[in-house]
């Protein structure tokens, strides 16, 4: 499957979550797409959202001025303030080791509003998930790949993720047990001074998702 057919599925599940009012959706609509800067999550959800907003927010989201620059693959926009001569990381993906990649996809799409940016392989057997800037790596494994419950037991985490603000962890904490997802630890305010909480995937991975306590 082509990286354009996956944007066109990104911005048409985008539309979807707009029209069921998915509440995370709107943080992203407000800070891609131009025209909703200013208006609430609640103002957002409210708004006729078209496919051509959906459309520019993934553009948007992947570097990119507008979706016929995606389309047609033009320089990003924001690589053009990049020095030549100068080599510059542009993301980074944890990876997590699973049993079913079908199951997982579905698990960080539909329970965690992550996108499914590709999947490889007949049949499947690697893929990866993104949400604004997290990206996760997938990687199917037939065998054990973790001593029997010691993840748990000692909190081996297989991704951190960062949130801005302590409002923004609090909404996703809420939003995550709306949708019944399963918590390895609840949200909580940690001794040096951030908010965290930690869920369980389908495979006991454990990623941690941590914001500011103020």
């Amino acid at each position: 499957m082509s990286n354009l057919e996956n944007f066109r599925k990104q911005a048409k599940q985008y539309l979807r979550w707009h029209r069921d009012r998915y509440y995370p959706v709107a943080a992203m609509v407000r800070e891609y797409v131009a025209r909703f800067r200013q208006l609430s999550d609640q103002e957002i959800l409210a708004a006729k959202f078209r496919l051509a907003d959906a459309q520019e927010l993934v553009a948007r989201k992947e570097g990119f001025a507008d979706w016929q620059a995606l389309r047609t693959g033009a320089n990003p926009a924001m690589s053009q303030t990049q020095p030549a001569s100068q080599p510059f990381l542009t993301s980074v993906a944890a990876h997590l080791y699973v049993r079913d990649l079908k199951a997982s996809t579905d698990f960080f799409t539909i329970k965690l509003g992550f996108t499914i940016d590709f999947v490889y392989g007949e049949p499947p057997f690697y893929g990866q998930v993104s949400r604004d800037n997290a990206r996760l790596a997938l990687r199917h494994m037939d065998e054990p790949f973790f001593a029997k419950d010691i993840r748990e037991r000692e909190t081996l985490l297989s991704a951190s993720i960062t949130l801005a603000s302590a409002d923004e962890i609090k909404q996703l904490f809420l939003a995550y047990q709306a949708a019944d997802v399963a918590f390895a630890q609840s949200l909580r305010k940690e001794p040096w001074g951030a908010k965290t909480f930690m869920v369980k995937d389908p495979d006991g991975n454990l990623i941690l998702f941590a914001g500011p306590a103020n």
